[in-house]
This record gives structure tokens, C-alpha cells and sequence, in this order.
């Protein structure tokens, strides 16, 4: 705040000469004025010639002013010098004549500054557009000396009330940012994982709106540190059963070889479960990293459009040997590739977590489902036009109705099943669920009002702006397709 009051400073100075000048001129042009008035009286004709009839002790009046040169002149219609001063200069030659109307101007003579009041006057007898010029002009002492008097009566009180102003302003912007800085000292001795709320008590009223703020960000980040550690120890603790049978069946073959056992068979099942436990780890490992992907690709602003269709086909595509495998019949229903933009369900978003979406559910309803079920991936568009819908159905023993919100939770696993899961399926499926603004949920697939056969997760994706002029391809019952590899 300094410095907007030191150049304010000059800037006040000038205007204050300014304005002193302005107002010392007053008085003196009204006075000068007043003269070149009474002086223009006293012109007369005599004898066809402009005479001045002044008399001597007038003349002596003009001359006396100890401050100040006054000087006068009259000259005839034609320019001829009647009275006065011959050195005052005359006005300009296009300057239109106003009988009558004393004018003002600045001059110089002698290459001294002079104030000049003018007038021109009617003469009897004389050609239009012909006058008498009568000028009365005086030097600047007297309005230099009032302007100077006025200029020290306002400036030399800025002097005093300058640096009182400073002091203040020092004084009041130190006592007033003394509970900032305090509130400063005490958020930077806090230690590194002290995420308690600041107390909006100590801090002053003017930012009590920002320390909310931090408070929520600090409650939130608190959330967020504890909800990551539970999951590190969750996976710490999941990694572990199937790094640990790998190392006890490692340690059993070599036992085996040591012994000097060489029975093929017992070698060839300590390698199965070698393979399944690794297997295993390098499923909770994949399913781990997919997760984190998802939660850091929530951050990213940039959105393509994403034929739904088309990457529910190419994932049931994948997943049809490992099917083949379990002899489960795994089928697609929806549109399909090449059918042109009115077939393509578009929605907006990430296409690799979008394909990641559809493969956890995918392979989650072929792990659940036993060998000779039914697996049918669906693709629908809703009639408004409003979201694209993805059901996968399964032939599984379904989930229980209270445990429907405990699976999306991870590392969760429904009672009952002897499934070798991760439970970090449908936990990355919400949480892509949520980043494109999706809806899961989950319902039983019945054949007959008391019995349960399987299991629909359906997702409702907003369809993309530019896919809701066109009409989507919605399957008719019995347009199920088998995809092949």
C-alpha cells in the first residue's frame, strides 16, 4: 500500500498547481477585464480620427503597481497607433471581430510572460468591419506569488499528513496480518501426517471461509490416506495366500527331488499348484493395477466416444476359449460392428476403461457360472434415447439380496461360493462406473416366481450427444449370437 500512496503523492502535487493557477487567474482576469472595459469607454472620433480621451490621472493610475508592468494600447480602424504602448503585440489577423466583448489571452513582450485582455470597438463613420482595438496587458508577478501562496498552504500540510498516513497504514496492516501470520506458524509446525482441522476460532473472521475450505480438504485427503491403507493392507494380505502356497509347493518339489523321489505324478501336481497359485497371484496383481488405473484415469479430463457395441463384441471375442473350457455357452445380443452410426451404441468416455468394465464382468459371470451354463452379453438403447444399457447374464448360483451392496466393496467375496476370486471385480466396475457417470445394478434372473437362476449386473452408460439423433439397433427376443474366435 506504499507504493500506490507514493505516486499518488506527486501526482496530487501537480494537480494542486493545476488548480492554483486556476484559481489565482480569477480574480486578476476579472480585474484586468474590468479595465480594457473602462479603457474602451473612453474612445471617441475627432475629426475623422479615433482619439483616446484619457485623462492624465488615469494614465497614472494604469502605471501604478509596484508588483506588476501594465501596459495599454489603442489603435484606429485601420491599424494606425493612436495611444499607449507601441511594443504590445496585436492579435492575430483571422481572429473574427465581437465589438464589445473583451477576450483574454497569454502573450509575451520583450520575451516576458503577459496576460492581455482585448476589445473591439465601434467606430462612427468607419466601413463595416472596421474597429478601433483597444488592449490593456500585465506581467505574472502578482498571480505566480498568490499561486506559490496557495500551492505551500496545501502541500506543506501533505508533508506531515503523508507520513502519518504511512505509519498508520504500517501500524494497522502489521496488527492486522499478525493473526495470518501466527495462523501461518502454526499450520508449518504441524507434523506431516496431522490432517486435524484447523480451528476457525484463532483465525481471523475475513478468512474463516478459506480455513473451512482447508478443513474440508484435509477431512477428505484423511479419508482418502485411510481408505488407501486399508486397501495396501487388504492386498498385503491377499498376496500373501497364494505367494505363500507357491513357496510351499516350490519347497515340496524340491524335497521331493532331494529325497531322491522321482514319481512323475507327484512332481507334475506340485508344478499344477505352482502354476494355479502364480496364476492366482498374477490375477490379484492384474486386477490390483487395474483398479489403481481406474482411479487415476478419474482425473483425466479428456473423453472420446466409445461404441459400446463394438467393444462388448471384440471382450466376449476373448473370452470364448476360456468359455469353450468350461463348456459354458457364451453369447452376445445387441448391435454389431459395421452396421453404420445408427447401429453403434455411443456413449462418452475412456475406452480402455470401458473395455476393462466389460471384461470384469465377463469374467467374473464365467467364473461364477458352472460348467454348461449360460453366459449373454447385452447391449440395449433405451427408447428416449437418454443412456445405453450393458447387461451380463449369468447362469450362476446368484447373490444374495443383502450381500448385493457388500460386492462392489474389495476384496469382498458373497458366503457360500468356492470360487478362487480376487473380489476386486465389481469394485473396478463401480469405480468405471462412477468416472462415466453410470449406474450398476444387480438383480436375479428368474425362471419361475420362487426360483433363482443366475445373475443380471446391468449398467445404464448417458449415451453420447452426438449418437442421440440416431436410432439404435435394440435385439428382438431370439436374436442372440454366438461369437466365435
Amino acid at each position: 500500500m506504499l507504493a500506490p500512496l507514493l505516486l499518488l503523492w506527486p501526482m496530487s502535487v501537480g494537480l494542486t498547481w493545476v488548480v492554483a493557477e486556476n484559481i489565482a487567474n480569477r480574480p486578476f482576469d476579472r480585474a484586468l477585464t474590468e479595465t480594457a472595459r473602462n479603457l474602451a469607454q473612453q474612445v471617441a472620433v475627432s475629426h475623422n480620427e479615433v482619439v483616446l480621451q484619457l485623462p492624465p490621472t488615469i494614465s497614472e493610475f494604469l502605471k501604478a503597481d509596484n508588483a506588476d508592468d501594465i501596459y495599454f494600447q489603442v489603435l484606429g480602424v485601420r491599424g494606425e497607433f493612436v495611444s499607449g504602448d507601441r511594443s504590445l503585440p496585436v492579435p492575430v489577423a483571422e481572429e473574427p471581430h465581437d465589438p464589445g466583448t473583451v477576450k483574454l489571452r497569454a502573450d509575451e513582450i520583450d520575451n516576458v510572460p503577459i496576460r492581455v485582455a482585448y476589445v473591439w470597438v465601434e467606430v462612427p463613420g468607419a466601413d463595416e468591419g472596421q474597429h478601433a482595438l483597444v488592449q490593456v496587458a500585465e506581467t505574472l508577478n502578482k498571480r505566480s506569488h498568490l499561486a506559490t501562496e496557495i500551492i505551500k498552504g496545501v502541500i506543506l500540510p501533505q508533508f506531515v499528513i503523508l507520513p502519518l498516513a504511512v505509519v498508520l497504514v504500517w501500524l494497522a496492516l502489521s496488527r492486522g496480518i499478525a493473526p495470518l501470520s501466527e495462523l501461518q506458524q502454526r499450520i508449518r509446525r504441524r507434523q506431516s501426517d496431522d490432517l486435524s482441522p484447523i480451528d476457525e476460532h484463532e483465525a481471523p473472521e475475513e478468512v474463516a471461509p478459506l480455513v473451512r475450505s482447508i478443513n474440508d480438504l484435509l477431512a477428505r485427503l484423511d479419508q482418502s490416506i485411510k481408505t488407501q491403507k486399508h486397501f495396501l493392507a487388504d492386498a498385503a494380505h491377499q498376496l500373501k495366500t497364494p505367494l505363500a502356497g507357491l513357496r510351499m509347493q516350490a519347497e515340496l518339489a524340491q524335497r521331493e527331488i532331494d529325497a531322491g523321489q522321482r514319481d512323475p505324478q507327484e512332481l507334475k501336481r506340485s508344478l499344477r499348484q505352482i502354476a494355479r497359485s502364480s496364476q492366482r497371484a498374477a490375477h490379484m496383481v492384474n486386477q490390483l493395477l487395474a483398479l489403481a488405473r481406474a482411479e487415476n484415469q478419474g482425473q483425466t479430463p479428456r473423453r472420446h466416444e466409445v461404441p459400446l457395441g463394438e467393444i462388448a463384441t471384440e471382450v466376449v471375442r476373448d473370452f470364448v476359449p476360456r468359455a469353450m473350457d468350461k463348456r459354458i455357452d457364451l453369447g452376445y445380443e445387441g448391435p454389431q460392428r459395421g452396421l453404420g452410426p445408427a447401429g453403434r451404441s455411443l456413449l462418452r468416455g475412456n475406452p480402455l476403461l470401458v473395455k476393462e468394465l466389460v471384461r470384469n464382468l465377463v469374467d467374473n459371470a464365467l467364473l461364477y457360472t458352472p460348467p454348461g451354463g449360460t453366459v449373454t452379453v447385452r447391449v440395449l438403447h433405451d427408447p428416449f434415447g437418454q443412456v445405453v444399457v450393458l447387461q451380463v447374464e449369468d447362469s450362476g448360483p446368484g447373490i444374495p439380496e443383502n450381500e448385493r451392496e457388500l460386492v462392489f466393496q474389495p476384496f469382498y467375496r458373497a458366503l457360500g461360493t468356492e470360487v478362487d476370486g480376487s473380489g476386486l471385480g465389481l469394485a473396478i466396475v463401480r469405480e468405471i462406473a462412477q468416472q462415466h457417470g453410470a449406474e450398476v445394478s444387480i438383480e436375479d434372473v428368474r425362471s419361475a416366481p420362487a426360483e433363482a437362476r443366475g445373475t443380471r449386473v446391468t449398467v445404464r452408460f448417458p449415451v453420447a450427444r452426438e449418437a442421440m439423433a440416431h436410432e439404435a439397433a435394440t435385439p428382438t427376443p431370439g436374436e442372440r449370437q454366438e461369437v466365435h474366435p
